[in-house]
């Protein structure tokens, strides 16, 4: 089966074709990320218009890379949400219209389960059961995966994810969008030890997250050293290797509570800040010492793209799952609502 993969959920625009007897036969991705940097976030209107403009030359790049002509697609995925509706609606509405136009099945994806998956693109991805951390843009949870689309919640961030606090710090000290990786390369920088921020919820029992006040604790530091006009270079890089090291720090010590609550081997962790180096280093290490194995996503599919939606597609694809003629997005969308499926 070939199943084509939109998509479109937020500020970037992926189409990838998928085989599920050859595997990945193409992908192509455009980031608007120059686009939104201007306004220091995401603007919702941009991105819808943006998406209109790439998908469907987009789609016919990756048809051609692959000698893949529209007869030979087999089913169509698009990415249904959670996400912005507008941008979503884009996806949604062009991938139905040529699963339609095709006379072949349309299944609707959602972003998170996308994420989900993706490190079983990888040669040796996991099996099920897994526990899962999902750490993406506005998400971070952590679930127990016991089969495709049977998925039970542990815990998840009760305000910020952390990747919204990444991009927000990096705004409080004029860095730009977006803010993860460039908390990260000047974190490489920072002096250890000179300021030690604290870890939100690790002094209680529980799988739940915030990082709202370790947001408000970095911009009081900020205005302790007289704002963000004030930082010198170095100040600037050790507030950044503090504040990386109390979220990482945060998300292992979730992690490991949640191995020991579940009582599982493997552990997948996926979402645009999976591919922060000092997390996946320190969960290396702390998982190590347990007997778990870690299951990273390759560092191409970590941030949005259509190569996970194409793969999440064919699988539910194959369970005997499809879409209805009428197009839907679902802008929030629980993951413990999908329903369980056999492939």
């Amino acid at each position: 089966m070939r199943v084509l993969g939109i998509e479109s959920s937020c500020d970037e625009t992926g189409v990838a074709l998928y085989d599920t007897e050859h595997g990945l036969l193409g992908q192509a991705l455009f980031s608007q990320i120059d686009m939104h940097a201007a306004y220091g976030g995401v603007v919702p209107e941009l991105a819808s218009r943006d998406h209109v403009r790439r998908v469907l030359p987009l789609i016919r790049q990756v048809l051609s890379e692959a000698g893949c002509g529209p007869e030979q697609v087999d089913g169509v995925a698009f990415t249904a949400g959670p996400g912005l509706a507008g941008a979503l609606l884009v996806g949604a509405g062009v991938g139905r219209s040529l699963a339609y136009g095709w006379g072949v099945p349309a299944v609707p994806v959602h972003h998170m389960e996308g994420h989900l998956l993706a490190p079983l693109l990888e040669d040796d991805g996991p099996d099920f059961p897994f526990v899962a951390l999902l750490v993406s843009g506005g998400h971070s949870l952590l679930l127990e995966a016991r089969a495709l689309g049977d998925y039970r919640p542990l815990g998840e961030s009760v305000d910020d994810a952390a990747g919204e606090a990444f991009d927000k710090v990096a705004k409080m000290m004029g860095l730009g969008y977006p803010g993860g990786p460039r908390i990260a390369a000047l974190a490489e920088k920072g002096e250890a030890g000179r300021f030690r921020f604290p870890r939100p919820m690790t002094d209680r029992p529980g799988l739940d997250m915030s990082f709202s006040g370790l947001k408000t604790f970095t911009l009081n530091t900020i205005n302790d050293l007289g704002g963000a006009d004030a930082l010198s270079d170095q100040d600037r890089a050790d507030i950044a290797l503090a504040f990386q090291e109390a979220v990482v720090d945060t998300l292992v010590i979730k992690c490991r509570r949640a191995m020991e609550a579940a009582g599982a081997e493997r552990l997948v962790v996926a979402g645009g800040v999976s591919a922060n180096r000092s997390l996946r280093e320190k969960l290396d290490a702390a998982m190590a010492k347990r007997g778990v194995r870690v299951y990273y996503p390759g560092l191409a599919y970590c941030t949005d793209n259509g190569a996970m939606i194409a793969y999440a597609g064919a699988l539910r694809l194959a369970a005997g799952e499809h879409s209805d003629l009428p197009i839907a997005v679902r802008p929030r969308w629980p993951l413990a609502e999908l329903a369980p499926l056999s492939a």
